[in-house]
């Protein structure tokens, strides 16, 4: 994706909703940052990749958002919903932890796949309460999954390849002792991620940064 591209899009989003200035205003002095469901929609539809999710759908469902897809898990095409709720948060240079819970999970499968997860959706056999247990038992799991249990499922950015890089290392070394995301929700068509200081941690971030040079 080319930043011309991102940068026009974001104009043309800011131009069509001139109140939005106003809300990061207000969000900034709240020490807030609101994200527009808008921008997500945006950018999952620009996913081309046979192995992302297609047709996607984002939805605020205060304080939490449902999001749906199209997808292919274990040979079967199937369309997944559920709503989420983002419990808690823990960031370091080590980790990027959220704790993830699901409701009113929902699974339709697309096709006629005679996988045995085909077969364990067409019998009603799949307890969608407890969606952290399915995912616990994925093959080839992600790293990044943590944990999966019941209807919770822990997930660790840091384990991404793009964020193990030196460079973003060297950013979050800067950025984690000064900042930290103290909860995460939905309000009116905006994931709002709510923010907190540490005064004591400009030391700690200036270190980092003498340690780069």
């Amino acid at each position: 994706m080319r930043r011309s591209e991102v940068l026009t899009a974001i104009g043309k989003y800011l131009a069509e909703h001139p109140d939005e200035l106003a809300r990061i205003a207000r969000n900034a002095k709240a020490l807030k940052v609101g994200v527009p469901l808008a921008a997500l929609r945006w950018l999952a539809a620009r996913g081309k990749s046979r192995r992302l999710p297609q047709d996607v759908r984002v939805e605020a469902v205060p304080p939490g958002i449902r999001l749906g897809a199209t997808l292919e898990v274990m040979g079967a095409k199937l369309r997944a919903s559920s709503l989420v709720f983002v419990e808690r948060v823990r960031l370091s240079p080590e980790e990027l932890r959220f704790e993830l819970r699901f409701k009113e999970a929902e699974i339709e499968l697309l096709d006629e796949s005679s996988s045995p997860l085909a077969a364990l959706i067409r019998s009603g056999a799949l307890d969608l309460t407890k969606l952290g247990n399915l995912i616990a038992v994925m093959p080839k799991r992600p790293a990044y999954l943590v944990e999966a249990k019941g209807d919770r499922v822990v997930v660790d950015l840091k384990r991404l390849p793009a964020l193990s890089t030196d460079r973003a290392e060297l950013l979050l070394r800067l950025i984690t002792p000064i900042i930290t995301v103290t909860g995460i929700g939905t309000e009116s068509e905006h994931l709002d991620l709510e923010l907190a200081l540490f005064e004591a941690g400009f030391r700690a971030a200036i270190e980092a940064f003498r340690d780069a040079l």
